[in-house]
């Protein structure tokens, strides 16, 4: 049986012997948008709890637009010209407007790598685009902390001096704030890395309540909307697209109740309750741009945890064409394999500021405490795959032949879009 996985930009086909019973894990058909360019308009002059755009416009002398960085699909290309002309139309200069990539602590989105992030010539040419650099001190405004878990927030003055702003993204199941999108976009998006740490330390990380597909009572979601608040007023464009990327929902409004919209719509899809676990799971990081690196990667071990069988194996193609990750990564990974998982545990689990990008090595450790991981890429040398403190398999069938015969049990899932999908078992 063949069958086609997202893995790097042109996808990976699997030919899995007929003999083993095989369960795709793929969401429900979306609904697409009809007419992209008509939703879009309607979206901005019909916004969720919120003046249209236009009006906010007029308001406005300034305006500043946050957009993910490139680890996100974002279809950029559809709403930044529209939401750009309206505030044209509505006499705002287009100097006054500024595009903020939230890079969070990720790298800075640079050339051509922001042409094809923006992919829209006229937006880049007419107003300005930046990165957000979260280690830069003086880029930030201080306004303390959160009221609940003190939480220091420090936010990039761009966003924050803006008369307007709005946060566009794709809400998507997330692995440590329930959904992405909205709120996050803000914090940890534009954040300084005290923030961001905090937000990564042990005492959120390890909460049971932070988790794909949950903001009821989650860390995470809760601190992020308190962050809105003190900062006051922010609006949304939020999008979801379907296994294929197209555009299956938009709206634009009050950030808080516009991501709340887009949450209820994707949750009936991407949330998949089975029957039963399985001893044996293909997954993936869902393609390029998320499957760039093995960092990125543990976001599709983790959203298989819910349907691994305990001591099941667990098999992740990904492309890892970048490599690793970050520095940090690396060197928390390394400390990952040389200490083990529970002394790394402990290691995190003593520090208020969670170390660069280590909470991605904690994320891991959630699949490990389950089963084997195994990885199959193309982009990671010898040196790398020895720090990511998984097995090594040459190919998703040989890893699937040897797990059906270690278990006994010729079941086996298969998970196409990787975190995109969250499988649980009642």
């Amino acid at each position: 049986m063949q069958i086609e996985l997202m893995y790097g930009r042109d996808g990976l086909t699997i030919d899995l012997v007929d003999d083993i019973d095989i369960t795709i894990v793929r969401k429900p058909e979306m609904p697409l948008v009809p007419d992209v360019p008509a939703a879009i308009a309607d979206a901005l002059a019909h916004p969720v709890e919120a003046p249209p755009l236009g009006v906010l416009a007029a308001a406005a002398q300034t305006a500043c637009i946050l957009i993910c960085d490139f680890t996100r699909p974002v279809p950029n290309h559809l709403f930044l010209r529209p939401m750009i002309e309206t505030m044209l139309a509505n006499g705002m200069a287009a100097d006054a407007i500024t595009i903020l990539v939230a890079t969070g602590l990720h790298r800075p989105n640079l050339d051509d790598e922001l042409v094809a992030l923006i992919n829209d010539p006229w937006v880049l040419a007419t107003v300005n685009v930046v990165n957000h650099y979260a280690r830069n001190d003086d880029d930030h405004v201080d306004f303390g902390f959160t009221p609940k878990r003190q939480v220091p927030v420090k936010l990039d003055r761009r966003f924050v001096e803006a008369d307007l702003r709005i946060a566009t993204g794709l809400v998507e199941p997330h692995l440590m704030a329930g959904y992405s999108g909205g709120r996050k976009v803000v914090a940890p998006g534009i954040a300084h890395e005290d923030t961001i740490r905090t937000f990564h330390s042990a005492r959120f990380m390890e909460d049971p309540l932070a988790v794909n597909c949950n903001l009821a009572g989650n860390p995470l979601h809760e601190e992020q909307l308190a962050i809105i608040e003190i900062l006051g007023d922010v609006y949304a464009l939020n999008t979801v697209i379907d296994e294929d990327r197209n555009l299956s929902f938009v709206n634009f409004g009050e950030v808080v109740a516009s991501h709340g919209q887009a949450v209820d719509h994707i949750r009936a899809y991407a949330e998949l309750e089975m029957p039963e676990r399985f001893s044996t799971i293909v997954t993936t990081s869902a393609g390029y741009p998320l499957d760039a690196t093995y960092y990125q990667t543990v976001k599709g071990m983790c959203a298989a945890t819910g349907l691994l069988a305990q001591d099941g194996d667990l098999i992740v193609a990904s492309s890892c064409s970048e490599g690793m990750g970050s520095p940090e990564f690396i060197e928390s990974q390394r400390m990952l394999v040389e200490r083990g998982p529970e002394e790394f545990l402990e290691h995190v689990t003593a520090k208020a500021l969670a170390g660069i990008d280590e909470w991605q090595t904690e994320m891991q450790l959630r699949p490990m405490r389950i089963g084997s991981i195994h990885l199959v890429t193309d982009g990671l040398s010898d040196e790398d795959h020895a720090v990511t403190g998984v097995a090594r398999a040459a190919s998703v069938e040989a890893a699937v032949a040897a797990s059906v015969e270690r278990t006994g049990d010729r079941r086996v899932a298969i998970i196409p879009e990787g975190p995109y999908v969250i499988p649980t078992v009642a």
